[in-house]
């Protein structure tokens, strides 16, 4: 369906001069988008909102650049490409969004120039997160960021980090790998990103056990609904009586398709690709495929309910539903999606992942 509003308002982000009128756009797409909440599908919804949080992260790489620039740092001295991690990386992004990111730059062919261009392009990435900090997405609280070192090398540095975290996958290093099959491209070189993924499945080849490590490290979150069909609510505090669907509904749903696409080899980052992979691949039957996407949409619709402004004019997502949102007929329907969700759980759980392809 066509949207000419929101395509203008595109336009006018891909020609952005400044960083103050970017966050005036964001805002005024962010309250288009809201308002056309109800008119669409959700598929095609969070396919629209992500393309424009995909715009604007552009444009902000872009004036960042420009930054460098007159600042007397000059152009990028080798190729790279920026990363999105998280929901970003998934393009399940709400209309509160963090910073997930990570940076991969060339390495230089002249050794002397190592530490100069690893200087700029830690530059560049904490002027990218400062710049995306004033358009309004705020830092990952978790530090998965392009400013934080340990997501800004070069190729062979990024690969070197890989096969360590591959050889010894303690619980912090699984999560990381976790992270990075969820990684996608949002600006500069696809090549050095399909390097990256190609080194990081044919470590899996490699280390058939580190699935066993993430089985242990994704199952962690428990679908909120119980044998009886009782929904798990919050029990103190402001958020009493809601739904943590964030943690209780879409991470289980996301971390067991995401484990089933790392061991069927599938680079696919969104969940609902991820699902139709499976499927084409013959992991799900047709039906359970149609089941599992059915119950992903649903949660997709739900955490947009999660969301709400604040008073600076940002949107945020604690993840939890308020109780005064759950009808008798949301109830109902999303008991039905849970169900879903814990059979894709324990269907997870059973399998023998160990020395299996």
């Amino acid at each position: 369906m066509s949207d000419p509003v929101r395509a203008k308002l595109l336009t006018d982000v891909g020609t952005c001069a400044d960083v103050a009128a970017l966050r005036g756009l964001r805002d005024q797409i962010h309250a288009h988008m809201k308002a056309l909440l109800s008119e669409q599908p959700i598929e095609q919804f969070y396919t629209d909102l992500n393309e424009v949080h995909d715009a604007l992260i552009r444009r902000a790489i872009a004036l960042s650049e420009e930054q460098m620039a007159r600042m007397g740092l000059g152009s990028p001295p080798v190729p790279y490409t920026y990363l999105l991690f998280g929901s970003g990386g998934r393009q399940e992004q709400t209309l509160s969004s963090d910073q997930d990111s990570g940076l991969i730059y060339g390495d230089p062919q002249d050794e002397t120039k190592r530490q100069e261009t690893s200087h700029y392009y830690r530059k560049l990435s904490m002027t990218i997160v400062q710049t995306l900090q004033a358009v309004g997405y705020p830092p990952c609280e978790g530090e998965v960021i392009s400013s934080n070192p340990v997501w800004c090398q070069s190729l062979s540095e990024w690969k070197a980090k890989l096969n360590l975290w591959f050889s010894d996958p303690d619980w912090e290093r699984v999560r990381y790998l976790l992270i990075v099959a969820d990684c996608r491209l949002i600006s500069g070189q696809a090549s050095m990103l399909q390097e990256l993924k190609g080194h990081f499945f044919s470590d899996m080849l490699e280390n058939q056990l580190i699935v066993q490590h993430m089985l242990n490290n994704t199952m962690r979150h428990k679908v909120l609904v119980g044998v009886f069909g009782q929904l798990f609510k919050e029990q103190y505090g402001e958020d009493a009586g809601s739904l943590d669907l964030k943690y209780g509904a879409y991470i289980p749903m996301v971390n067991a398709i995401r484990l089933l696409s790392i061991q069927a080899g599938i680079r696919e980052t969104s969940t609902l690709m991820r699902i139709q992979q499976l499927t084409v691949s013959g992991v799900f039957t047709e039906r359970d495929g149609l089941a599992y996407a059915d119950a992903f949409r649903l949660i997709l619709r739900l955490r947009l309910m999660t969301t709400a402004k604040n008073d600076e004019g940002f949107y945020s997502n604690n993840g939890k539903l308020p109780n005064a949102k759950l009808t008798k007929e949301l109830i109902d329907e999303l008991k039905n999606g849970l169900r879903v969700v814990k059979k894709l759980q324990k269907r997870v759980q059973s399998k023998p992942w160990a020395g299996s392809r």
